[in-house]
Parts: structure tokens; sequence; C-alpha cells
């Protein structure tokens, strides 16, 4: 589905705050527990943190524009009922999707090591301002 997707097109889809959940190879507990870290992670993170995270995210709108995800889609439909209906459905099992080979790499400003990110000084940044003001126009239009 959609976690696969995901995977597939995008290099590090948790550094762009896509979190996908392994419901295929864990059971409900072992992915609710997956669901837990991701949410108790999410709230760890400081509001600069998460407003990168959002802007990362935003990054992949192109990606994840129906105009590009119905090809996947369509695919995908057909494939399920080529194997459910072979008599009335004839498909090419092995056809990519039109999508293949596009891949979105891991974001320049992920830090290498795993670690959190913290401020490298105590005093702000000009970064730091222009993030928070472009964070109070989100809320303004968002309002609008």
């Amino acid at each position: 589905g959609f976690g696969c997707f995901m995977q597939e097109h995008v290099a590090d889809p948790a550094a762009y705050g896509i979190y996908i959940l392994d419901r295929r190879s864990r059971a409900p507990d072992e992915s609710c527990n997956q669901l837990v870290q991701f949410l108790f992670g999410f709230c760890q993170q400081s509001r600069r943190q998460r407003i990168i995270q959002r802007h990362r995210t935003e990054r992949l709108s192109d990606l994840l524009d129906w105009r590009f995800l119905g090809r996947s889609y369509k695919h995908a439909r057909q494939l399920t009922l080529s194997r459910a209906f072979p008599d009335k459905f004839g498909m090419e099992p092995h056809a990519p999707p039109k999508t293949e080979g596009f891949r979105f790499p891991r974001p320049s400003s992920v830090p290498p090591s795993p670690s959190v990110s913290l401020h490298s000084s105590p005093h702000h940044s000009e970064g730091e301002e222009e993030e928070e003001d472009e964070e109070e126009r989100y809320e303004e239009d968002r309002k609008s």
C-alpha cells in the first residue's frame, strides 16, 4: 500500500516526517508499540524540530500529488484485478508502474547520526527567526 510506495520512492521516509508502521511482519501488539514509539518521539521534538520536519514533508508534495499517486494506484488496481480475475482482466504481472526509478534522496539537512539535533548556541540564529515567522504565516494562512 502507501507505506510500500513511500519506501520505494523516498530514501529515508522518517527523515521527511513519514512514519511507516510495519504491520506485515509484526504482531498487532508490536505494531501498536511501534506507533507509540513514533508518537512519543514526535512529542519529544522541539517546536523547531517539528517545523523543520514539516518543511521536509512539504517537499514531498509533488510526489504525493494525486496525478503522480494515481499512476501507482491504477497499476496496483489493475494488477489486483488481473490476479483475482485472470480470465477477465489480462495484464503483464511484471509490468513496472510508470513511476519506477523515481526516488527522493535523504534530506541533506538530516544529521548523519540518529541523535536528536540540539541548538549549538544558546542564542537564536537568524534562520530560527525566519522559521518562526514562517510558522506564524502558515498559521495565519490556515485560519483564513
